[in-house]
């Protein structure tokens, strides 16, 4: 099975739906064997029932699937609405041995609609370079999830990138608490995207960085005197990369650990994500750390 749910062997699949329902059924799997079994399906919006539970608000659903019966939870001021922000800059085209940046984005997002489409959540999409390339808004009719699908099929990597552009543009349009899931590499971002991302937490929407990173952009792993070149401008570097490799993974040590302390500190989630790692992994480490974050007592 984990072979199946493979990146490379995940983007041989014929269609992006097929290859998000295989990566939601891995994780429900998952989910299944895990200790937290089947409670943060619904991104932690379930209670297992207990006596005096409205047994109108059972979900047959979740019944069928985990044999519990778990009851939905539903806010008063407001339906669960989830925006999706794909970075479609150039260096989200870098491919390693794997699949691209952009690739593994897609196959995330995809994963990440499908599932919160089937739960009848709200998802919108904006996909941004150094410039808007398209937006979606929210819903959760049918044939969204098609609509949803074909967006992200059609994005390609190309340009610089400009995350806070696109934050600014999301918080214009988002009025009410809402669900914000970014998919970038980060890289040309400067320190007020953190700002900006922690801003929308404060406002009480839901924030979760995906920071995707190639194991190259990990690890350094060339031998030899190579060309490094840009991918968002004209630079180039000529290297040894056993000259500077000491410095390039501490320098990028010092970026994860900028983001990561960052948008800790400003309750926004974060998942540091190596393209090589099955989506279905990912995908279940997000939601059961969003069961967690409902035992401590709020979402994440």
């Amino acid at each position: 099975m984990a072979q199946l749910l493979d990146p490379v062997a995940l983007s041989r699949l014929a269609n992006l739906e097929l290859r998000a329902r295989s990566v939601v059924e891995g994780a429900l799997s998952g989910m299944h064997r895990s200790p937290h079994h089947g409670s943060s399906v619904e991104f932690a919006e379930h209670k297992e029932y207990s006596a005096g539970d409205e047994i109108k608000h059972i979900d047959w659903k979740a019944y069928g699937k985990f044999d519990k019966y778990y009851v939905k939870q539903f806010e008063q001021d407001t339906e669960m609405r989830a925006y999706l922000l794909l970075d479609c800059s150039a260096s989200m085209g870098y491919q390693g041995a794997g699949v691209s940046k952009l690739d593994y984005a897609r196959m995330l997002a995809a994963s990440l609609a499908y599932l919160l489409l089937k739960q009848q959540d709200q998802v919108g999409m904006v996909a941004f370079g150094e410039k808007l390339r398209g937006y979606l808004p929210p819903r959760a009719r049918s044939g969204h999830l098609n609509d949803l699908l074909t967006a992200l099929d059609g994005v390609r990597a190309e340009g610089r990138t400009d995350l806070p552009r696109a934050i600014a543009y999301l918080s214009e349009v988002v009025q009410k608490r809402a669900l914000v899931v970014v998919f970038s590499d980060l890289l040309g971002t400067q320190n007020d995207v953190r700002h900006l991302l922690r801003g929308l937490r404060a406002r009480k929407h839901d924030v979760v960085v995906f920071h995707l990173l190639d194991k190259d952009e990990l690890t350094l792993p060339f031998e030899g005197t190579t060309i490094f070149e840009s991918m968002e401008d004209d630079q180039k570097l000529v290297a040894d990369p056993s000259d500077v490799r000491k410095a390039y993974l501490a320098e990028m040590a010092a970026f994860i650990d900028g983001y990561r302390t960052g948008l800790s500190e400003g309750d926004c989630e974060y998942h540091l994500v190596d393209t090589a790692t099955p989506p279905a992994d990912v995908l279940l480490r997000f939601l059961t750390g969003a069961y967690r974050a409902r035992n401590r007592g709020r979402r994440t």
